[in-house]
């Protein structure tokens, strides 16, 4: 008898822990739908925008960074969550690695941008540049910038000159815009009891002085801007990389104990 509950025994082990690999399926399943999420608000967000021919606003375009971001996630988890689910070494081993390698550039990226602050601002001010010069030829750039100006209580990226760059608000004599020598109504600083937005409380704002423009609206750069919002939020900057380091760390921790646990299961079955 004794010998029988052995045997019975001996045939149900399973070096596998069976919590370890339907949470890492359930881990990587939850991120597979939130990465179709992106992809399809991306796709939708870029299809309403049919008649948009700038091809230079390609690589700030966010309707396309959230479809790259989508599918590179898409892949990721899928192999994460098929290799759980089937005990795949190979996909598993994929999903491992690709996890790794995006933890180890976002934080080579991060190390880097601190050490090099100053290329760092130089990059960034490329990309700004090319956001204030296509401001009114994507609405979905537009929103972005409009956020961004709002959040972090900023104008331009130096000072709320760089709006010149832009074709409607460039503050040449030549320029025959109505928004000549303006910036965007989300440069402007609110109105407390304001029940209506005045989308032109920028006009002519670039023909005043720092002084002057302090007054109606935020003077300040969006690079310095930014830096001063992350130093007045630290701890929600820190919970936020938190959020998103420990889940990588945790899928990568994950993966290596099952393909671990199944590697042991196939050396036994030998």
């Amino acid at each position: 008898m004794d010998r029988e509950v052995s045997l019975d025994h001996a045939e149900t082990f399973s070096f596998v822990n069976p919590w370890i690999r339907y949470f890492l399926f359930f881990f990587s399943f939850l991120f597979w739908v939130f990465s179709l999420l992106i992809v399809g608000i991306g796709v939708y967000a870029k299809v309403q925008k049919a008649t948009d021919t700038v091809r230079d606003t390609f690589l700030i375009d966010p309707a396309v960074i959230l479809i790259v971001v989508g599918v590179v996630m898409f892949f990721i988890t899928f192999c994460g969550c098929i290799g759980a689910l089937r005990e795949n070494i190979h996909l598993l081993k994929t999903f491992s690695f690709c996890l790794t390698l995006v933890f180890l550039t976002q934080l080579a990226i991060a190390v880097l941008g601190f050490f090099y602050s100053d290329q760092t601002r130089d990059a960034l001010g490329k990309f700004a540049r090319k956001a204030i010069v296509h401001y009114r030829d994507d609405l979905d750039l537009q929103n972005f910038m409009d956020y961004i100006q709002k959040e972090f209580k900023c104008c331009g990226w130096n000072n709320y000159t760089d709006w010149s760059w832009n074709l409607y608000f460039n503050c040449t004599n030549e320029n025959p815009s109505s928004e000549r020598c303006a910036v965007p109504y989300s440069c402007c600083t609110p109105i407390p009891g304001e029940a209506v937005i005045n989308t032109m409380c920028g006009f002519g704002v670039q023909n005043q002085n720092y002084q002057d423009a302090n007054k109606s609206i935020y003077s300040v750069g969006c690079a310095d801007g930014a830096v001063m919002w992350v130093e007045s939020h630290l701890l929600l900057v820190g919970a936020l990389t938190l959020g998103l380091a420990l889940p990588q760390i945790a899928g990568v921790v994950l993966s290596q104990i099952l393909i671990s646990q199944i590697q042991n299961e196939i050396t036994a079955a030998l």
